[in-house]
């Protein structure tokens, strides 16, 4: 909106020693308050202006709070700026604010009712407090006026896959790939979809599509390796761990992976090795010691395997196949109520195999 600038002209005819108060007439008082009021606003919104370009530069790097707070001044300023009201829901989002994105975005809608990113951004809110209904209605709401809008079908597919409705999952990846054939993601999370569904073939095949689209990324190669494995499919499941390696040599879940796959080869050593340097890399990560002590136990190495799956436990209290582990080596060590203990653990985790041990070799 163009300023307008009032400038007052005076002459100087005289000086009489007393001062005199003009009369406006009722057009120019008019003129003068609504110039008045226009220079006002226009203030008000070169404020907004200058503070949502703050907010967006504090997006940038990171500083959701300062955006958060700089978008509210913005809309402060100016209460019809609906790119601050949206901008500080995706704020809000980025910073888990959900609550908080979801009043924005009400807010916004009272302006822009029929703002299909305003629906997208609340979806993904709704989502963040696992309010799957109220985010369904959204994410609906928001393909139905932004049908060609692939991001929506992506987080409509994710939270679907969240919720294990994988067919119904696969439907919404799907479109994505029909709206954009070059999405490496969404045929990656497709082919989990089909993993899940444990339809191996269909998994790999879309893991296949994804690496050729993009095919630096290793948790695609890793995803790949892995179902190839349960394929039995043990040459190119390696070959996947390896070309994940090439691209990312400190990539400890393929050394990990592919290291089941070596156990699954008989080849013991290679397999302890491959869990040995995913140690090394994240010594955090319970799943390595776990594996390398499964290993261990195949070497007869009873001693080394039971102090894997105590630190596997360690780490992670909840890993079913630790306590398995190390059950089977107590077992081994002549300490039976100890292993029973561990297969009844692990039992109640979940494992059928703890489940078989358990029934097999200890009383109830």
């Amino acid at each position: 909106m163009k300023k307008i600038a009032l400038s007052l002209f005076f002459a100087v005819v005289g000086f009489t020693g007393f001062s005199q108060i003009e009369e406006l007439t009722p057009e120019e008082q008019f003129y003068r308050d609504s110039i008045m009021h226009l220079n006002e606003e226009n203030a008000a919104i070169q404020l907004s202006q200058t503070a949502y370009n703050e907010g967006i530069a504090a997006f940038q790097k990171q500083s959701y709070n300062t955006a958060v707070k700089m978008f509210t001044e913005s809309i402060n300023n100016d209460p019809k700026f609906t790119p601050a009201y949206f901008n500080k829901a995706v704020a809000q989002n980025s910073m888990k604010d959900y609550k908080g994105a979801i009043k924005t975005v009400e807010s916004l809608l009272e302006i822009k009712p029929d703002y299909a990113k305003a629906f997208f951004q609340r979806a993904l809110a709704y989502q963040g407090l696992s309010d799957f209904l109220n985010a369904e209605k959204d994410y609906q709401k928001a393909i139905e006026l932004e049908p060609k809008n692939k991001k929506v079908y992506y987080n409509y597919g994710t939270m679907k896959f969240m919720q294990k409705d994988y067919y119904e999952a696969i439907a919404q990846f799907t479109k994505v790939v029909m709206l954009d054939p070059e999405d490496a993601y969404a045929f990656n999370d497709r082919g989990s979809c089909y993993r899940m569904l444990e339809k191996y073939s269909l998994a790999v095949k879309d893991y296949q599509e994804a690496a050729r689209k993009n095919p630096k990324l290793t948790f695609v190669l890793n995803n790949m390796g892995t179902t190839q494995t349960k394929l039995k499919m043990y040459s190119d499941a390696l070959t996947s761990f390896n070309q994940a390696l090439l691209v990312d040599p400190n990539f400890y879940l393929a050394y990990n992976n592919r290291g089941v796959t070596h156990m699954e080869m008989g080849r013991v050593d290679d397999a302890i090795n491959d869990f040995t340097k995913a140690i090394q890399i994240n010594g955090d990560y319970a799943p390595a010691y776990s594996n390398r002590a499964g290993a261990y136990f195949k070497q007869e190495k009873y001693e080394l395997a039971k102090k894997d799956a105590d630190k596997a436990i360690q780490l992670n209290p909840k890993l079913a196949d630790a306590y398995v582990n190390r059950g089977m080596a107590l077992e081994m060590l002549r300490d039976m109520n100890g292993a029973c203990k561990d297969w009844q653990k692990a039992r109640e985790l979940g494992s059928e195999l703890a489940k078989a041990y358990h029934s097999g070799n200890c009383s109830n």
